[in-house]
C-alpha cells in the first residue's frame, strides 16, 4: 500500500515538473518573439545604430536641413 502511494506521489511530482518546464519553454519562446519584434522595430526606426554611426547620421541630417 505504501509503495503504491509513493509511486502516485512521484507521478504527481513528475507531472508538476513537466508542466513547469512547458510553461518556462512557452515563456522563453514568447520572450524570443518579443525580442525579434523589438529588434525589427529598432531597425525600422533606425535606432539600431552604433555610437560610431550616430555622428555620421547627424551630419547627414544637418546637411539636408541646411540645403
Amino acid at each position: 500500500m505504501r509503495l503504491g502511494l509513493d509511486v502516485n506521489v512521484q507521478k504527481l511530482e513528475a507531472d508538476k515538473m513537466r508542466k513547469g518546464k512547458n510553461e518556462a519553454k512557452e515563456d522563453l519562446d514568447g520572450l524570443k518573439t518579443d525580442y525579434k519584434k523589438l529588434r525589427l522595430s529598432m531597425k525600422t526606426a533606425r535606432l539600431g545604430k552604433t555610437s560610431k554611426q550616430w555622428p555620421q547620421e547627424i551630419k547627414e541630417e544637418n546637411i539636408k536641413v541646411d540645403q
